[in-house]
């Protein structure tokens, strides 16, 4: 087969495999769910079966241990995650009123000062505006995750489709994995696997490492937002822990939740919403300094900014179930650019013709995408 009817055969089912998410984005969350589930549970049952276990039994011992936490966990902090999001979604108004008030009242006179009556008048209408769009905002993404999540998916899938799904993905892993590998080009089989093994790694690295991040980071936040005293820091934490997968914007909307709500609750005491802001400050430097290095390091080998792009745009595309295809996408693409890269770095394309006046060049591996 020709070069050029080997690109349009991959980027034919590269289209065919996209039409297939859209079309049915609605119903693969549970496959999804249970894929990854699979995905980061398979060393686990290896290394059960290297212990002598058959298959079989290293995958109904690894996910009844699995649902026993799970489920543990659940039992635990559902009841105290159902008060305080109850009290934070009937008390946010009251919150951002509050709020929008003690910052009026302090800004006032120093905007009168600068620019008379007039620029304080538009000042209080442009917080007050942006402080009703916030809390609309916060109510309707709320809402969608109900509707989005609940309604739309089904608790029913979430919870038994997938547990279901993931068993008998972890019981012929190894074999749908040796399938896949027959079917390979035998004259790119090598190249392919490379390829295949580098977004192994990656994407192992990242998912692996940053789901014990965020898991440790929202405990450290609403263990010390709950020691601080802050009205639903438990909440605040969880959720601050739960989107540090998205780089900068979980420590964001927890500082700005948390430091709020503080505010609002012990002012005009300065010192605990000082103690808010330092429980952040502790977490970002242990997280940048401890965590990150240890857990995740430079594993997926993808750009923050090109992340977020992911995310969001796989998010659009796709929904939550975009959410969870982001990474994994973004560190296949991250991989497949920095091998096109160095294919070009070592093209007469890029040497116009003569390879041989460089040939370091075929080492030479591109940055980060």
């Amino acid at each position: 087969m020709s070069l050029q009817r080997q690109i349009g055969f991959w980027l034919i089912s590269l289209a065919v495999f996209v039409l297939f998410l859209v079309l049915l984005r609605d119903v693969l969350l549970p496959f999804i769910a249970a894929l990854a589930l699979a995905y980061l549970l398979d060393p686990l049952a290896d290394r059960l079966e290297r212990l002598g276990m058959s298959r079989l039994a290293a995958t109904i011992f690894i996910l009844i241990v699995f649902l026993l936490v799970f489920v543990l966990s659940l039992v635990l902090l559902m009841p105290l995650l159902g008060q305080q999001l109850a009290g934070f979604v009937a008390r946010m108004p009251e919150v951002a009123a509050k709020l929008q008030t003690l910052i009026l009242e302090r800004g006032a006179p120093l905007l009168e000062k600068l620019g008379g009556d007039k620029l304080a008048q538009d000042a209080q209408n442009s917080l007050g505006n942006l402080v009703g769009e916030a809390t609309k905002w916060v109510g309707s993404v709320l809402q969608s995750l109900w509707s989005g999540g609940t309604a739309i998916i089904g608790v029913f899938s979430l919870l038994v489709l997938t547990p279901v799904i993931a068993f008998y993905l972890l019981v012929d892993w190894d074999r749908m994995c040796a399938t896949v590998d027959s079917w390979l080009p035998l004259d790119h089989r090598d190249t392919i696997r490379e390829l295949l093994s580098e977004m192994d790694k990656a994407i192992a690295g990242f998912l692996r490492g940053q789901a014990l991040l965020c898991v440790l980071l929202g405990t450290f936040y609403a263990v010390g937002l709950s020691l601080v005293g802050v009205n639903f820091g438990a909440l605040i934490g969880i959720i601050s822990g739960f989107l540090s997968f998205i780089p900068y914007v979980g420590s964001l909307t927890g500082l700005v939740l948390s430091v709020g709500v503080a505010t609002v609750q012990f002012w005009p005491e300065w010192t605990w919403p000082l103690a808010t802001l330092g429980v952040f400050a502790a977490g970002q430097f242990i997280e940048g300094n401890i965590l990150q290095p240890k857990l995740v390091g430079d594993s997926i080998g993808v750009h923050p900014v090109w992340l977020m792009f992911a995310l969001l745009a796989f998010g659009s595309l796709f929904g939550f179930v975009g959410l969870l295809l982001a990474v994994p996408l973004a560190a296949v693409i991250g991989v497949l650019s920095r091998f096109a890269l160095r294919q070009y770095l070592a093209s007469n394309i890029y040497h116009g013709g003569d390879v041989s006046k460089s040939p370091e060049a075929r080492k030479r591996v591109g940055a980060d995408v």
